[in-house]
């Protein structure tokens, strides 16, 4: 009896062995969040083969990932493309449940690295229905308010952690030097200086690091999320503002003008850099390792991932796509570590793999890569926390953020006329009058009013998304027995019959985002032209213009009353009239200058040949109706 009581105990004794072996043999230093962020590294990506080194390098998009497609390839990301949702209109909820089902996928793999699911929201959450839309750069940069920039960042953050996004294409850093450039509205200024006060929408996304060893990525929690500023470099001085030509300056003009605000960014710790689709003096910048690797990764410390663009690899040749073995060569050579594919995958994966066993790519090249992707991800908290839950979904659309972009629009309105002289001005209205004519295309579309990247990749006009129409604050904050009549495009007879006391034309560009908005004449639909001349030549008006960038409005300008650029303002028009009734004052300045035709572009400020119609910085103020009644 006592030899089987000794038997049992030395039985035990081994399970016990065992499982303590067991349990620390399960043990993973990167699963362990209390380890230092490069112990955590080292120790996944020694884990790591080839296959799965390869798979974290891919973007694909949603479209074509299914938890099925993560697990078998351990795709490293996924995107929604210009307009890509999981449904119409689709609801917080359903976003969710969708990022949720694809990281299930990732979860599930040998190792378990999460997937990072990205979009633009580059006007806030832009995609979404029902989500915040706020002015387009442009406008922002004409507030000159880089807090209030910050501000956006972080109610644009809220509204992406509301549907389970951790990661946005933004923001745009872009110097515009030309207004032709169809991508111009994505740009604040055409001056750095601007560009670079504005960047710091990023700390808005991200979190601001109260310390942070330059160039390490920095995001700040679950209600943060990582950035990424684009394009790198150069994208805003390309020729003729052609988008993706050739930026052709000498070195230490991109230096001097297309750098500074992307230096700023990685100061402030932003996670990812997007390569721009141009070239510079030739090279094309996905294939730039000069500017990627020697100036990013080394000179500039930058220790984040560079990403890049939609298929952008592909356009290393010509034709497009013509040798694609060659581009990812090219690309992943050059030192952008994550490939915005976004649908033939195994074509990549296969041509990678390929280059790495035949020693065209070195697997130090692979590490580095996978060493920054695994770095953000780390630094994000997505192995603690990959999956999304409800519980923000009612951040997306919140009043706290509509109010913040209503104050947005009233700052980013620029007045450039105000009456033929100072002693006669038309701006404040004045809310009482018997009849008020509001025209336009762009009166009541809100579509129109918040332009391109909106629900849709180059916007939509239309009843797009909710929002309050110019048209509809005009008509919350006039008196109630004022009467308001909408009529968008009237004849001039009709205009002399009837005796209205002032007119408030809203005319502007359609909406258009890159490629499609390049223009070489900047000039509005016929239609608008004839509006403010039907209009403006028989009542005294104001012309509000709804443009992604200054365009030909010369000619017109002696008909007009006042003259207001309101840029594309987004979904809270009630911001427009805010400031055109008085209830605020104008302070919006020129963050692009106005030329007096496109035969002088490019031209900005600090130019010899600098002769605008308006030039950068110009705004003219007013006061409040509040003061001017008390003055009186």
């Amino acid at each position: 009896m006592l030899k089987m009581e000794k038997g049992h105990i030395f039985i035990i004794g081994v399970l016990v062995v065992f499982c303590c072996l067991g349990a620390a043999a399960e043990y993973k230093v990167y699963k362990d969040p209390k380890k230092p962020l490069n112990r955590r590294i080292k120790d996944l990506l020694q884990r790591m083969t080839l296959q799965e080194k390869i798979g974290q390098m891919v973007q694909i998009e949603r479209a074509v990932a299914s938890p099925e497609v993560m697990k078998n390839y351990y795709i490293g990301s996924v995107l929604s493309g210009g307009g890509s949702a999981p449904g119409p209109q689709a609801t917080p909820e359903t976003w969710i449940d969708m990022v949720n089902d694809i990281q299930k996928g990732s979860l599930s793999t040998r190792l378990g690295i999460p997937m990072i699911y990205g979009i633009d929201a580059v006007h806030g959450h832009n995609t979404v229905y029902k989500a915040t839309i706020f002015p387009h750069n442009i406008g922002l940069g004409a507030t000159r308010d880089p807090e209030l920039v910050k501000k956006i960042g972080a109610a644009t953050a809220l509204e992406l952690r509301a549907t389970g996004i951790p990661y946005t294409f933004a923001p745009c850093i872009a110097v515009c030097r030309d207004p032709r450039w169809g991508r111009c509205y994505e740009s604040y200024s055409e001056d750095p200086k601007v560009v670079e006060s504005m960047s710091g929408i990023i700390q808005g996304l991200q979190g601001a690091a109260a310390y942070s060893r330059k160039g390490v990525p920095f995001v700040d929690g679950k209600k943060k999320v990582a950035a990424c500023a684009k394009h790198y470099v150069g994208d805003g001085g390309t020729t003729k503002g052609m988008n993706q030509n050739d930026t052709v300056t000498s070195y230490h003009g991109l230096l001097s003008i297309h750098m500074p605000p992307f230096d700023d960014s990685i100061i402030m710790g932003v996670a990812t850099i997007m390569v721009s689709y141009s070239t510079f003096n030739g090279v094309k910048m996905h294939a730039n390792r000069h500017l990627i690797t020697a100036f990013l990764k080394n000179t500039l410390k930058f220790r984040g991932f560079v990403i890049s663009d939609y298929k952008g690899i592909d356009q290393i040749t010509s034709p497009i796509h013509a040798n694609y073995t060659y581009s990812i060569l090219a690309g992943v050579g050059a030192g952008i570590d994550m490939i915005m594919i976004p649908n033939n995958y195994t074509e990549f994966i296969d041509g990678l793999t390929f280059l790495v066993k035949r020693d065209f790519i070195p697997i130090s090249r692979i590490d580095d890569a996978v060493k920054r992707i695994l770095r953000v991800k780390f630094i994000m908290g997505l192995f603690e926390n990959p999956i999304a839950d409800y519980t923000m979904v009612n951040y997306l659309g919140c009043k706290v953020h509509r109010e913040l972009a209503r104050e947005a629009v009233r700052k980013s309105l620029v007045l450039l006329k105000n009456g033929e002289s100072a002693d006669e001005p038309l701006l404040p209205l004045p809310k009482k009058a018997s009849k008020v004519l509001v025209a336009g295309t762009h009166a009541n579309d809100i579509g129109n009013q918040c332009g391109g990247w909106t629900i849709q990749w180059q916007g939509q006009s239309g009843n797009i998304t909710t929002g309050t129409t110019i048209l509809d604050a005009i008509k919350n904050t006039v008196d109630s027995e004022t009467n308001v009549v909408f009529h968008e495009n009237p004849e001039v007879k009709y205009v002399k019959s009837n005796d209205f006391s002032y007119a408030i034309v809203v005319v502007g560009e359609p909406p258009y985002a890159e490629g499609y908005g390049d223009s070489l004449k900047l000039t509005l639909p016929e239609s608008g032209y004839n509006t403010i001349a039907n209009v403006c030549g028989v009542v005294r008006c104001v012309v509000v213009l709804i443009t992604g960038r200054p365009v030909v409005i010369g000619p017109y300008i002696a008909q007009m009353d006042a003259l207001v650029a309101a840029w594309l303002p987004g979904t809270e028009g009630q911001g427009v009239t805010d400031v055109l009734f008085g209830e605020y004052a104008f302070s919006g300045k020129l963050p692009h200058t106005w030329f007096n035709s496109v035969d002088q572009l490019p031209m900005n400020v600090g130019d010899h040949h600098y002769h605008p119609l308006f030039p950068f910085g110009f705004g003219l103020t007013t006061q409040p109706a509040n003061i001017i009644t008390n003055f009186i």
